[in-house]
């Protein structure tokens, strides 16, 4: 294979992945009605994480995780969007996950695709510092967002306390000084009201 054919490959990749502009999130932007999309979901969480590194636990490759957090979504250009407190989809890796990603990734050169899936399985696994960190960011832009619009998802979907701590509490993985803000925040939420104890829609 040559170097323009490469090159050809990598086109059409890019062409893609801008599918991802396309798939919109549950979550609105900071202070607004308008929903994020992927795309800009994953520049922000590439952004935070540039900024956040020094709160990681432990020592990361930065530049590997700002792989990931750029990776990690692309699967929902065929995947879809999976909103965070869905109570019947889990927010894991699915086999249309991995298929999408096969696919997705298929369009690079082998090399390429190689890395990339593995860099993706990597996140998902969420076992070595650089995953923990990126899913801390992943997890802890959504809590920005809902505060920032006065419960956002939270209210609209009558998610109670218990399960946003579940599914934030994670974040001590990979920062424990993100996680007691964060903890405060969702404290702080509970005061304001925008964050309820039980679950209203029972």
């Amino acid at each position: 294979m040559t170097t323009f054919d490469v090159l050809l490959q990598q086109i059409a990749f890019i062409h893609e992945i801008d599918k991802l502009k396309y798939i919109t999130r549950k979550t609105r932007l900071f202070n607004s009605n308008r929903h994020e999309n992927d795309a800009e979901h994953s520049w922000h969480l590439a952004m935070m994480a540039l900024v956040l590194a020094e709160h990681s636990n432990e020592p990361v490759d930065v530049l590997k995780v700002v792989k990931m957090l750029l990776i990690h979504d692309l699967v929902e250009i065929d995947a879809g969007d999976t909103f965070l407190f869905d109570t019947v989809l889990n927010h894991t890796n699915t086999e249309v996950e991995r298929k999408a990603a096969q696919r997705i990734f298929g369009l690079l050169s082998q090399k390429q695709a190689e890395e990339f899936l593995h860099i993706w399985e990597e996140f998902e696994a969420g076992e070595t510092p650089e995953a923990k960190f990126a899913r801390t960011m992943d997890r802890l832009e959504p809590l920005l967002q809902n505060v920032s619009n006065e419960g956002g998802t939270w209210m609209e979907y009558n998610v109670p306390y218990d399960r946003v701590l579940e599914k934030t509490v994670g974040l001590q993985n990979g920062s424990q000084t993100i996680w007691e803000f964060a903890k405060a925040l969702l404290d702080s939420s509970v005061e304001k009201g925008i964050l309820k104890k039980t679950d209203t829609g029972e």
